[in-house]
């Protein structure tokens, strides 16, 4: 792949150099130059360096999308250290899983986001951030820096730790920046993926600069362009797919705390955002919100994983004539396909699109073979793409790839006879809520948790505004009593808001739904039976 020269450092640096007094980022809360940006990183990056912090350390950010985020992230690549963006729909529980099984050493959070107490959360999740750390819930975790006014004992605001970063020389900085490769790792992204838990992607600075900048080829994005952001950073498509696009073209990125219809027009009326980009869901919201009629925009293209009447709209009621389609999947960095802006549009209206040069995909038959053109399968993938695999665990690794060294991607597609790639469905259970992806066992395990709880199981149902929603049904143990409410408010307290089910019901047994011989609820028939017993038909 011809991608970008070197790192993220690399890429900053350029843009500093040649557009210094263009705009390269726009938050609520702060309008940066490029030069400006770059200063900030320098000025955090030694900060981190007098933390202690080094090449390989994870270190944690969890605040909304914001020019500290950034910040924070570019500063953490400089020097060589591994961001591990943590949700912000994380409770408690999901916040310790994360930093644990990532060995998170270095956490850097803002106390509130949205109303939610994120130190609460922490303190739940490592009661020594009161104390000492590190604790023995989070043995890995040494340092918790904070943005706000809520600072635990063993924690360190951000400011003071940015003031230290002063004494740190230019000298130490270009040392520590230049141990740092393209092969390096730059950011571990969870993900539910294929299994029950969530899983820490590795992905490079060539994994996410070299998907950036082809994505960014087939957008046609130049440094005039204003992209606005709907995607939060701690998904890598809000990290590969508009910050370090906007990264490896020069342009500037436009983005809020958190999507909210209403205010996403506005700033994208207000700063003249020329692209855009996201899944369905978010595209729909902003053109059914009761301000779309008035507001003029500017847009001429970008990207949306959406179904043609979807696409459609946007092209002819955005006004966005360049928009294309995108296929992939976090371990792919993200992306695996993309349409290129001058494809004709009915194929980008229908989702058709292409490899980048140097990723090869091919579809695979239920016995793994390699089936011909135009028939359906799974979607494997290789190339420069491909995450290094999943963080301590070799075993979901393993299973993730063919024995040939493929991708298994567990969505199904097909690929006619020119190359175009072209997504059926998915094969797994896993489902997605408003772009998040959802593990049945994550809820399943919560819902198990419960006293009266026996048996759990959760799929993927129907709904108009989010494209799916969790459905669970229960089973209780002999003697126990609760109800559906009951058990929608425990899990409700317990999982991101998206895994919350939205709908619950209490049943006897599953035999009439529908089990394998071994014993394994059928989740095709379960999904059937749920959408006929709620009416969703």
């Amino acid at each position: 792949m011809n991608g970008p020269a070197g790192t993220l450092a690399d890429a900053l640096a350029r843009n500093a150099a040649r557009h210094g007094d263009a705009e390269a980022l726009v938050t609520a809360t702060a309008r940066l130059t490029w030069r400006a940006l770059d200063a900030d990183v320098r000025r955090a990056a030694r900060a981190l360096l007098a933390m202690g912090v080094r090449k390989g350390d994870h270190v944690g950010l969890l605040f909304g999308n914001d020019e500290t985020w950034v910040t924070l992230f570019f500063a953490a690549a400089t020097i060589g250290a591994v961001t591990v963006p943590v949700n912000t729909r994380f409770k408690a529980a999901e916040l310790g899983f994360c930093l644990k099984q990532a060995d998170v050493t270095t956490l850097i959070l803002t106390d509130h986001f949205l109303g939610i107490d994120f130190v609460a959360y922490l303190r739940e999740a490592e009661p020594a951030v009161d104390a000492a750390l590190p604790g023995t819930a989070l043995p890995r975790l040494g340092q918790v820096v904070v943005r706000g006014e809520q600072v635990p004992a063993a924690a360190q605001s951000l400011d003071a730790v940015l003031a230290r970063g002063d004494a740190v020389s230019d000298q130490d900085l270009a040392a520590a920046a230049a141990e740092v490769g393209p092969d390096d790792l730059l950011l571990i992204q969870f993900t539910s993926g294929t299994t029950a838990f969530p899983k820490g992607v590795m992905l490079t600075h060539a994994n996410m600069l070299c998907n950036a900048a082809a994505v960014a080829a087939r957008m046609g994005v130049t440094a005039d362009d204003r992209y606005f952001n709907c995607r939060p950073f701690f998904h890598v498509a809000g990290s590969t797919l508009s910050l370090l696009v906007s990264l490896v073209t020069g342009c500037c990125l436009a983005t809020l705390p958190t999507f909210e219809a209403g205010a996403a027009l506005a700033m994208m009326e207000a700063e003249r955002c020329t692209l855009t980009s996201g899944n369905d869901t978010l595209f729909q919201l902003m053109m059914g919100h009761p301000d779309f009629a008035t507001r003029r925009l500017s847009l001429r293209g970008g990207w949306c994983a959406a179904g043609p009447e979807t696409m459609r709209n946007i092209v002819e009621r955005m006004g966005a004539r360049d928009l294309c389609w995108a296929y992939g999947l976090s371990e792919a960095s993200p992306n695996v396909v993309f349409s290129d802006r001058t494809d004709p549009l009915d194929r980008r209206i229908e989702g058709a699109a292409r490899p980048h040069p140097g990723v090869t995909v091919r579809i695979a038959g239920p016995d793994g073979a390699p089936v011909p053109a135009g028939q359906s399968g799974e979607i494997q993938v290789r190339g420069w793409n491909v995450m290094r695999g999943y963080y301590d665990n070799p075993e979901a690794t393993a299973a993730a790839f063919t024995a040939d060294g493929w991708l298994r991607t567990g969505d199904v597609g097909a690929v006619d006879q020119d190359g175009w790639l072209r997504l059926i469905g998915r094969i797994k259970d896993v489902f997605r809520v408003g772009g998040e992806n959802v593990a049945p066992a994550e809820v399943e395990e919560v819902l198990l948790a419960h006293p009266a709880v026996a048996t759990a199981q959760v799929v993927g149902v129907p709904d108009t505004r989010l494209g799916e929603v969790p459905a669970a049904f229960v089973t209780l143990k002999s003697g126990e009593v609760t109800d559906e409410a009951e058990l929608i408010g425990w899990t409700r307290q317990r999982c991101a808001n998206f895994r919350v089910p939205r709908y619950l019901r209490i049943v006897d047994d599953f035999e009439a739904i529908g089990m394998t011989a071994s014993g394994k609820v059928q989740k095709a028939r379960l999904r059937a039976h749920a959408v006929a017993a709620f009416g969703l038909g």
